[in-house]
């Protein structure tokens, strides 16, 4: 069959079919691309979210300049090395997050993340002062609190300044808040104990009833010792209060500086000025960390810990770090 120019007609109606096919996927095409943004999906947008000041994409900026994701995986992608961080502002909360991030070698204890809700940042974004209510509402964070707190980790502690500790948060807030269609995926809760187990105590995850285990049976003369003892209550303390995360026994430098050989010795200051470390000094860098700021490290890292102890155990921390 021919037209009247001589051309095949059957290959021109093709051409025509083809070229509406290519039409008709490139509306769809549009139409589903247009449908992606629109704003009734209700998806999530980095500059929606914002903490302490800052927003989330100044947070992802930080999240990238320090490699995260070589170890971490953000909605399942990166690496699988560290656990997946999509959701965990959600699942431990800022405060706990303000609490590990200055010093990621170990993990908070329950006294540096009530350290952290007196923040205003922090105190806004739980809605609350209190620990036991920001636990009932971040059973996360309990949970890390009672299995790990005050253990190290396998993180790097790493340098970041205050600001992007704040813009890391909000970032980690942002994740929290996307629609990940069902990831991470969640256990299936009707695991079973192998048959070898059974009867067993759980190795993890009762960290509370195993500590008031120990509590229980441990004997008073510990308690009488430490009460004897001010060295020993002081170095008890710091553990207790999370101080060895971020500060050494030694002249190590981590993310403070080393206790080692700092008591009755001359301290350089970030102002050029020296101090000698007395008693006096040393409470003050405790009750106000940012009043006196040592050479080489930087401000509004270290929080205050003036609300949580009082003068017998601040004399216990004393008498322990004079005696490095």
């Amino acid at each position: 069959m021919s037209c009247l120019n001589g051309t095949d007609c059957r290959e021109t109606a093709k051409r025509r079919t083809a070229l509406a096919v290519l039409a008709l996927m490139l509306a769809i095409f549009l139409l589903l691309s247009a449908w992606s943004f629109l704003p009734s999906r209700g998806q999530t947008v980095p500059d929606d979210i914002q903490y302490g000041g800052t927003g989330a994409v100044e947070g992802k900026r930080v999240f990238q300049a320090y490699n995260c994701m070589g170890c971490h995986t953000i909605v399942g992608n990166g690496a699988y090395f560290g656990p997946d961080l999509t959701r965990i502002h959600a699942d431990a909360g800022a405060a706990w997050l303000a609490a590990f991030l200055p010093s990621a070698g170990g993990w908070p204890t329950s006294a540096a993340v009530r350290v952290q809700l007196q923040n205003p940042a922090a105190r806004e974004d739980a809605g609350t002062v209190d620990l036991a209510a920001y636990l009932q509402r971040y059973p996360g964070a309990a949970e890390r609190l009672d299995r790990r707190g005050g253990q190290h980790t396998l993180m790097p502690n790493l340098p970041l300044s205050a600001r992007e500790v704040t813009a890391l948060i909000a970032f980690l807030k942002y994740t929290a808040a996307l629609h990940t269609e069902g990831w991470p995926p969640k256990p299936r809760e009707d695991r079973r104990i192998p048959a070898g187990l059974a009867g067993q105590a759980p190795a993890v995850g009762n960290g509370a009833a195993a500590s008031q285990a120990a509590a229980a049976t441990a004997p008073s003369a510990t308690a009488d010792a430490q009460a004897r003892d001010p060295v020993a209550r002081g170095r008890q303390l710091v553990s207790d209060l999370g101080c060895v995360a971020c500060h050494a026994a030694d002249q190590k430098r981590t993310v403070g500086p080393g206790w080692g050989g700092v008591s009755g010795h001359e301290v350089q200051l970030a102002d050029g000025t020296t101090v000698t470390a007395d008693e006096t000094y040393l409470v003050r860098s405790i009750r106000q960390p940012d009043a006196q700021i040592v050479a080489g490290y930087p401000p509004h890292v270290m929080p205050s810990y003036d609300a949580l102890i009082d003068e017998a155990d601040m004399k216990a921390i004393v008498a322990y770090l004079s005696s490095l």
